[in-house]
């Protein structure tokens, strides 16, 4: 069985979206980050050298006693993916492959380094003010280009939901929160309301915990 290592209010939460959308049994170890440093617990690291989340354990895998362990998030999609058989993977028409590809990898590689800056900025006070209004426009170039895809196409890839929405999930719920994210974009706030409205998504929440980016 799979363990999912997870971390309150984080990138986590996808994984454990995805493991309900595969109707994957799994089981979830909670941790509470840091009240001050907002970092994840170094009991983490008992599990991965890194100290991050999330993090799984494929109890199936490996040998007995020592289960196979995968960590970030794109590597733990695409393993759950190819678990399940390609599930939710790359679709079979070759423009949405494409774009399959390039939103699973794009969610984290380009999407959300600025989104994470604006996020720390905004515990410094007064220098990250400053700093905020610099990045900001960085970030709606990015939620600009997410809209316009979002107005020609129901989902990231093709004409049904894949790993690739949920790899998105995470920086978008940031943005709506933190980073401009509104109704001046319709488009991807429909998308983020269809993708809150999923029973998979909802059964993911009641076991993950409080998850403020959700309630934005």
């Amino acid at each position: 069985m799979i363990t999912v290592h997870h971390l309150e209010n984080s990138r986590s939460q996808r994984v454990l979206w995805l493991l309900e959308e595969l109707a994957m049994p799994y089981t979830v170890r909670h941790y509470q980050r840091n009240k001050t440093t907002m970092l994840a617990p170094p009991e983490l690291r008992r599990i991965h050298p890194l100290g991050k989340s999330p993090v799984i354990e494929d109890g199936d895998a490996g040998v007995p006693g020592d289960p196979l362990v995968v960590a970030e998030t794109g590597a733990i999609v695409e393993y759950l993916v190819e678990k399940a058989d390609g599930r939710l993977g790359t679709p079979r028409h070759r423009r949405a492959a494409l774009h399959y590809r390039h939103f699973l990898h794009y969610a984290e590689g380009s999407l959300m380094p600025p989104l994470l800056v604006k996020l720390v900025l905004g515990r410094v006070p007064l220098l990250g003010k400053a700093a905020q209004k610099k990045v900001q426009p960085m970030i709606d170039v990015h939620l600009d280009y997410v809209e316009a895809h979002l107005a020609a196409n129901d989902w990231f890839a093709g004409d049904a939901m894949t790993a690739a929405d949920i790899m998105m999930s995470f920086p978008l719920e940031a943005a709506r929160s933190r980073a401009g994210l509104d109704a001046t974009r319709p488009r991807t706030i429909a998308w983020l309301e269809r993708i809150h409205a999923r029973p998979a998504y909802q059964a993911a929440l009641a076991k993950g915990g409080p998850y403020a980016y959700a309630y934005a």
